[in-house]
């Protein structure tokens, strides 16, 4: 890599740091082409990234970011995992972790909030933003349905009450 491609590498690297809502620092042993292709295809499909950085370049690209505090991590052969949902990254990783144990979460950072491993084990934990959207949308409805079952239920007795009378005089 000549010193251009390192230039591209650490203004894309910050860029992404600048977007992101969580990063999650994970430790590489040993894993293989295919595991970690898997692991950037769930990712990807959750709206999340995965990707392998030289460690002298991501601390030259958090310099100047909410992530600063985190180059004491970027040791060994480290992934870093990015989302803008902050517990997508976190979510993936650590469910990836528990089946494969060649991956291991090192810790990250939710913008400024270092996390230990243990930190992004309880962030995994919380429901995603579609699933406390979807939440939020189902307490929104549900007074509303409650209204409606009552504004029409004396209307249903009413229309009952006539029908057994039709029969009756029937």
């Amino acid at each position: 890599m000549d010193r251009s491609q390192k230039a591209d590498a650490v203004a894309a690297l910050n860029a992404t740091f600048n977007e992101v809502g969580v990063v999650v620092i994970t430790r590489n042993l040993g894993m293989s082409v295919a595991q970690t292709t898997a692991l950037r295809v769930k990712m990807r499909e959750a709206g999340a990234s995965f990707k392998v950085s030289k460690n002298s370049l991501a601390k030259l690209a958090i310099a100047d970011t909410n992530y600063a505090d985190i180059g004491d991590m970027l040791t060994g052969p480290v992934a870093l995992a990015t989302s803008v949902d902050p517990v997508t990254a976190a979510k993936i990783a650590v469910e990836f972790a528990k089946t494969n144990d060649k991956l291991e979460i090192v810790g990250g950072a939710m913008g400024s909030q270092v996390l230990d491993a243990d930190g992004i084990k309880a962030l995994a934990s919380m429901p995603s933003l579609d699933e406390l959207r979807a939440k939020l949308i189902g307490l929104v409805q549900a007074p509303a349905t409650k209204i409606a079952q009552v504004v029409t239920a004396p209307a249903g007795k009413l229309a009952r009450v006539f029908g057994a009378y039709a029969k009756e005089a029937a």
